[in-house]
Order: structure tokens, then sequence, then C-alpha cells
């Protein structure tokens, strides 16, 4: 009988089973309700609209012994089934409405519900819970939900704002649709999260598998992926984007892998291995892949290395200086898995870094992940280099856009953008970065 449908007759002994009232669920003892003859009296199809209305009356907390209820177009069925309820007529009209005071005195005169209309609703559809109380217990099953991601917040403070948005968004509500779903989606999650950044680079489906008991745990289009990589970007700062390759490039700034060739680094003059030997006597630059690092590392390394952000860089310092430009590693971007890769263990045989990127707010982002992960000192990268280049360019750079970053190396170069608010790429400054990385430089 509609969402609610009638209880079976009950077996024997149940004539004795406790009403509730309209305050709550059943629990305390009360006049017994003759479930059988309530059945037949209410427990109608043609009478289903009128428990259903009456339930929901019960769980907002309204009376039942006072008011109406109406079916806009009744039925010659549901019209006759009020009238056989009520001993009469319920009424003339379009619509069909019945008088709750009604329906109370008979069950009560009659002793089918000797409490009448409460009891016999929850009799009939089961324990009533308030909507209010009903809601009360859902927030606090969604608080104990995200009890997983309030501890790794307190555990992992680069996340802490992260998990506050995530809760605040109502991104697990949309995608786990229920607190027992979530509490799962989420220890999931804070498991993964806990794991990185890997050290060294692997691969993603075997990262799965190790931490969750499945390689494709992981895998695009699930909701542990998508909460996953939300907290990876917080946990590395990788930028926003679509699409399989900035999925791909996302977990990769976390050493997770889809693949040891897709994450690769630009270099210049880098020796160590014949490949690179090769290469660095032409003065052309070199393309390195994880699997290469991860199989044929360099085995030397220059005492200082310069690191840029944009491939122009590089290549301009390879059509100018050749094979005796400084040695150069290019980002090209968020630091993938294979510049971390090379510049760790580049780091891990005496190199040390300078590093220069655009005066931008995606540029601050940049070199603050770089930071996280290997030492460096800025190559003219300082709130007086950008001062400088924004006097002496020859045209109004154009204007800074995004939202504000720090730069921990250098807390003023911060505000001076703010101040300023114009980008300077590094092509704009190529000139000067050029004349440090040539064989007369003493810039170090």
């Amino acid at each position: 009988m509609g969402r609610h449908g009638p209880h079976p007759p009950p077996g024997p002994g149940a004539s004795g089973r406790a009403g509730a009232g309209a305050g709550g669920a059943v629990g305390v003892s009360r006049p017994a309700v003759d479930e059988a003859r309530l059945h037949r009296l209410l427990g109608a199809a043609d009478l289903a609209w009128l428990v259903d209305r009456l339930r929901r009356r019960l769980e907002r907390g309204q009376p039942l012994t006072t008011g109406t209820v109406s079916l806009a177009a009744p039925t010659p069925a549901q019209r006759l089934a009020a009238e056989r309820l009520l001993g009469r007529a319920p009424g003339g009209g379009g619509s069909l409405t019945v008088r709750l005071d009604a329906v109370d005195a008979v069950l009560r005169r009659s002793g089918i519900s000797p409490e009448g209309l409460p009891a016999a609703v929850s009799a009939l559809t089961g324990p009533v819970v308030p909507l209010k109380e009903a809601r009360r217990t859902e927030e606090q099953a969604w608080t104990e939900a995200y009890a997983p991601l309030t501890l790794l917040a307190q555990d992992e403070p680069l996340l802490a704002d992260w998990a506050a948005r995530v809760r605040e968004t109502g991104l697990v509500r949309r995608l786990a649709g229920t607190p027992a779903a979530a509490r799962t989606l989420l220890d999931r999650a804070a498991r993964v999260l806990r794991e990185l950044p890997a050290e060294p680079a692997r691969s993603l489906a075997v990262f799965a598998a190790d931490t969750l008991g499945s390689s494709h745990a992981l895998d695009d289009g699930t909701p542990l992926a998508a909460i996953a990589l939300s907290g990876v970007r917080a946990l590395t700062g990788h930028p926003d984007g679509t699409g399989a390759a900035w999925r791909r490039a996302a977990w990769a700034s976390a050493g997770l892998l889809r693949d040891d060739v897709s994450s690769t680094v630009l270099t210049l003059n880098l020796r160590g291995t014949p490949a690179l030997d090769w290469m660095a006597d032409s003065g052309e630059p070199s393309v390195l892949t994880l699997r290469q690092l991860a199989h044929h590392p360099p085995q030397t390394a220059p005492p200082l290395i310069h690191i840029c952000e944009n491939p122009a860089v590089l290549s301009a310092a390879a059509d100018t200086h050749g094979a005796g430009s400084s040695p150069l590693v290019c980002l090209q971007g968020q630091p993938s898995a294979a510049a971390l890769t090379l510049l760790a263990h580049l780091r891990g045989l005496g190199a040390s870094f300078r590093y220069h990127g655009d005066f931008d707010w995606g540029g601050l982002r940049i070199a603050t992940t770089l930071l996280q992960h290997i030492p460096w000192r800025p190559w003219r990268y300082t709130a007086d280099d950008y001062r400088a280049a924004v006097a002496a360019a020859d045209a109004v750079p154009p204007p800074l856009t995004g939202k504000p970053a720090l730069s921990p190396w250098d807390p003023d170069l911060a505000s001076a953008l703010a101040e300023h608010a114009v980008r300077i790429e590094e092509e704009a400054v190529l000139e000067t970065l050029l004349s440090d990385l040539g064989p007369a430089s003493g810039y170090s």
C-alpha cells in the first residue's frame, strides 16, 4: 500500500504489541492495537494515500486528532473506501477530504486502537521517527564519516585546508551518497594520501594494489580516484586542469606513474652516461624518461646546476653557448616525476642548484613545489630581480592574474608581485639568463 505497504496480519501473540504515540517510535508499553481489524479497516490499497499522509504528519510532529487531509482527484474506489471507514460520505466536490478527528474517533470507539491514530499509523507502517530527530541522527553519522579526514588533517598539516574544503563543498556526499559509504571512501583516501609522495616514484597500479588491495582501485572515474587526486593536488601544489594528460601529470607530481616513459625531463650538458656524454659533446638538449633514470641514471654530477621553468631558455642556451653552456635542467612547468627523480639523484651526487622561473603566481607555486623536494638558491629570482625586470621592460608587461602565492625563499618577492601586478616571463629576461650560462660567466 504505497511506499509504506501494510504489515502482514499479526501472528500468535502479536495482538499485545505496543503502539506509538505522536512523539516518536514504539517502545513504551501501550494499550494493544488490534492489528487484524486495523488492517481490514485502514490497510486497504484504496486508503494507502490516507495512511501515507498520516505518517508524514507524524514525522513532521503535527497532530493527528485535528485538521483534515485531502486528495485532489480521488478514484471512485478511494471515495468509497473513505465512506466505509467513516460510515458516511466524506463530503461532495471534486476532491476527497477526510477529517482526522473523525477517523481517530472511529479507532478509539471501536477498540481497534485505543490511543487513536498515532498508534494505528505506527502499527501499520512501523515506528515513526520525527524528521528533526532523523536529521540529527544523519548529521551525526556524517560527522563520524569524516573522522578519517579529520585525523589526516591533524597528522598532515599540508592537507588541513584541503580537508576543510572537501567537507564544505559536499564533494564526499555527492560521490558517496550515504555516511557509511563516505566513511569507507575517506578511510581509503586517507590511506592513500598518508603514503604520498612516493619516493622513489612508482607505478600507480602497483601502489594501488599494495595500499588498497586492488590494482584498479585508483582508476579514472572512481570516487576514490577523484578524492585522492584532489588531495594529491593539495599535497604537491599541482595546478587545476582536466583531461587524461593532466591527471597523469597530477599523479606523477606525487610520484605515482601511469607508466615509466610518459614522465620526462629536459636537460642540457649533463654528463654521466654514454648517451648524455655524447649529447653534451655536441651541445644538444636531451630528453630523459623516468625509465632511463631508473635504469641508467647519471654517474657523475657537476657542482652547480641551473634550473629553469621554460623550454625556451634551454633552447636558447643550446643555440647561444652549445657545448659551452653551464649544465641546465628545464622543468617545463610543474616538476614531473622524472625531473624530481633526476634532481634528487644529482643532489645525492653532490650537486647544488640555482632556480629561475616566471615572475607570476603560477611561477611562484612551481618554485615552491620544487623547494619542497630539493633545496635551491634563487637564480635572479628575488624581489630585487623582479623590480629590475619591471623597470627595464620596453613595453607594459601583461597583467598579473590568478590566485596569489607565497615565495618562501624571498617573502618580499610575493609582495613585490602584488604591488606591481604585472608578470615577467623568463623570455623577457632571456639575455640576462643566457649571460649567466656562458663559459665566461662569473655568476654562480
